[in-house]
């Protein structure tokens, strides 16, 4: 499915401003202003017709199957690196032939300890990128398994470079493993395992797992 335009303005102008209100510390005024504000785009959203992303999926693709876009990650709305997601991180997707190569960008509003990304967020972003290999793949999986090492601190607001690939396969099982670099330092690294499955699980199905 790929990103509509207007949602993805809409996501990406949401992202700006959760990432400045982690960033920023204003006057009491100006949040409850804010407050004010958001409270009343949320009460005009919730009037309006609720989102289905099956609904959407089919549309898609005229049949129940896996939903692939452009650059094989499937949802533009995915809750992790969504382009029309306005909670997701900034992620984007390069292919090389035996690779998927991630620049990412983990901002202010992902911050765990002073200067450094949370380490639940490192692990998002390795499980979507990951999830960039099943799209080139064309064989739709779930993630079965996600192990994450932390090497180093992993910065805020610094451009990362991560990369993942397959390496095995084991029956239903998909091996993937993935680095984070900041600059030349490694700073974390991922071993997931992903069951492939029927594609109508994407539509709805339940999981033959």
């Amino acid at each position: 499915m790929p990103p509509n335009p207007a949602r993805s303005l809409a996501a990406a102008a949401l992202r700006d401003l959760n990432h400045a209100f982690a960033a920023h510390d204003p006057d009491d005024e100006r949040l409850l202003a804010l407050a004010d504000i958001a409270r009343r785009q949320s009460a005009a959203l919730d009037e309006t017709p609720n989102r289905d992303r099956l609904a959407l999926m089919r549309a898609a693709t005229g049949e129940r199957r896996f939903p692939s876009g452009d650059d094989g990650s499937g949802f533009a709305d995915r809750a992790v690196g969504g382009a029309d997601n306005p909670t997701s991180v900034d992620i984007d997707v390069a292919f090389e032939p035996d690779e998927v190569v991630a620049r990412v960008v983990l901002r202010r509003a992902f911050e765990g300890a002073p200067g450094r990304a949370h380490g639940g967020i490192v692990a998002a972003a390795f499980d979507d990128v990951t999830g960039f290999v099943i799209g080139m793949l064309q064989e739709p999986a779930f993630t079965g398994e996600l192990t994450v090492r932390y090497v180093a601190p992993v910065p805020v607001e610094q451009p990362l470079v991560m990369r993942a690939r397959l390496t095995g396969r084991e029956r239903r099982k998909l091996f993937i493993e993935a680095e984070a670099h900041h600059r030349d330092q490694l700073v974390a690294t991922c071993k997931a395992i992903y069951i492939t499955v029927d594609p109508a699980a994407f539509a709805g199905a339940p999981d033959p797992r």
